[in-house]
């Protein structure tokens, strides 16, 4: 598609839902910032790429605004990092996709499922940009024998009309929940077109967080004068490592798809953000210190700048 058109889609009929209930249990211990602001930040997972490891979580990344959780990104088994985080599954109200590479997306069919089968009842609204919509459908229908059992056997509402795709293929605003105003930009992810990046503005606290991009004007013009800018990181110092598998082409794609550290620094220091944290690490090697994943960063960047973990608050 053009990035001139944007579809809103209902995923097998129904009309947009209103966004989440505030329901949602939230965990204890937030952050000094979520406390000054209402408005907490918490990465689900930090490792870039397919590959499942034991030391990293999928990408996906919690905030929540107004008493309502948003999701961005839905890796492999989000849906247990979001109760590791504590958040009811039921109160579940909007999740919004960068792109569509699989370690973003495959997760999002498993979630919304999971979370019917928890009790929800109320419209699930997903935005990002195609053919989201068409991956959602897909993945919800190759659990069509459980869905029936349980519609069946347990009394739940049917889960098509419950869940709504927004297709963007544009930048600008995204929606506006009360008080919580979502705009995206468009980013660089090589040939995976078009790639996305959010920005969340609350009353307490504006939040960017990147997806998948290599130096990208755009996401500078997003993030200007963010409080957070969670952005993806390559260390490529590392990369031939990471690519040895996949030979040349693989190499080429990296360097091509991603942000090294360094560049992340530039990023970090045009857009003047108060705190950056990196996070899709690629390649997410245990024997990469954080001091080794900042010191390009450093070169360019002097404000505050985190190495990301798993259910960390930021």
């Amino acid at each position: 598609m053009p990035l001139d058109r944007r579809a809103v889609v209902g995923l097998l009929g129904g009309a947009l839902g209103a966004g989440a209930t505030a329901g949602g249990a939230l965990a204890a211990g937030a952050s000094a910032a979520s406390r000054a602001t209402g408005t907490r930040v918490v990465l689900l997972g930090t490792k870039g790429g397919p590959t499942p490891s034991a030391y990293r979580a999928a990408p996906a990344t919690l905030v929540v605004a107004g008493g309502r959780p948003y999701l961005v990104d839905c890796g492999e088994g989000t849906a247990g990092q979001l109760a590791k985080a504590g958040v009811d599954l039921r109160s579940l109200g909007r999740v919004l996709v960068t792109h569509n590479h699989s370690d973003h997306v495959i997760g999002l069919g498993p979630l919304l499922v999971l979370a019917w089968a928890s009790g929800l009842t109320t419209p699930v609204a997903v935005h990002g940009p195609p053919p989201v919509a068409e991956i959602v459908r897909r993945s919800v229908s190759a659990m069509a024998y459980d869905i029936e059992a349980r519609i069946r056997e347990e009394g739940a509402p049917p889960l098509d009309p419950l869940i709504h795709v927004d297709e963007i293929d544009r930048p600008g605003p995204v929606f506006r929940d009360g008080d919580v105003v979502v705009t995206c930009a468009v980013v660089d992810h090589y040939t995976v077109k078009p790639a996305l990046a959010y920005r969340f503005d609350t009353p307490g606290r504006s939040v960017v967080i990147s997806g998948d991009t290599t130096y990208s004007e755009n996401l500078i013009a997003l993030a200007r004068g963010a409080d957070l800018l969670i952005h993806e990181a390559m260390y490529v110092e590392a990369i031939d490592g990471l690519a040895a598998s996949g030979g040349p082409t693989l190499r080429d794609h990296l360097l091509k798809s991603h942000t090294t550290t360094e560049q992340l620094g530039r990023i970090a220091a045009a857009a003047g953000v108060k705190k950056l944290v990196l996070s899709h690490l690629v390649p997410a090697f245990p024997s990469i210190t954080d001091e080794m994943w900042l010191r390009g960063v450093r070169r360019h960047f002097a404000g505050e700048a985190v190495v990301g973990r798993d259910l960390m608050e930021v």
